[in-house]
């Protein structure tokens, strides 16, 4: 075990390499934006470990320099790589405008016409709405467009 131990310590580069490959395979496998963090931390810990620094500093340092780029650099590049759900299908429709085709009651479902389909709608108050008007839609409950009177 003495052997194992002092093999590895002396070739401490070796072991930050393989640690940044296995840190970077598990991020190609996950897609998680989190262990790519400490694949770099590792890289850097590579260049420092030809420094005579003991393991524990290595370590803590690679801990200090992995935790760092995952708490700054990780918000930025979720940002940059916009990983936000794109809006689709009836979730598109949120925002655009609508025509009431059937008067919207106080306590009774109207309809409106949006891409050749006609959907149920109700207004986001409660209050009626005559035909003909324009309403935006502002969210979507089940199969029924809730609308809000445009001015």
């Amino acid at each position: 075990m003495t052997d194992f131990c002092f093999l590895v310590f002396n070739n401490m580069p070796w072991a930050w390499l393989i640690l940044t490959v296995a840190f970077a395979v598990i991020e190609a496998l996950t897609l998680s934006l989190t262990t790519i963090w400490f694949a770099l931390g590792a890289f850097a810990m590579i260049f420092l470990s030809f420094m005579p620094i003991p393991f524990p500093v290595q370590i803590i340092l690679f801990a200090l320099i992995s935790s760092v780029l995952l708490v700054f650099t990780r918000p930025i590049a979720l940002k940059k790589l916009n990983t936000k759900k794109l809006a689709a299908n009836a979730d598109s429709l949120i925002g655009t405008q609508a025509v009431i085709l059937d008067a919207v009651g106080e306590q009774q479902k109207g309809s409106v016409k949006i891409k050749g389909i006609v959907w149920n709608a109700e207004s986001e108050d409660g209050q009626a709405i005559e035909s003909g008007i324009k309403c935006t839609i502002i969210e979507i409950k089940g199969n029924t467009l809730v609308l809000r009177r445009t001015l």
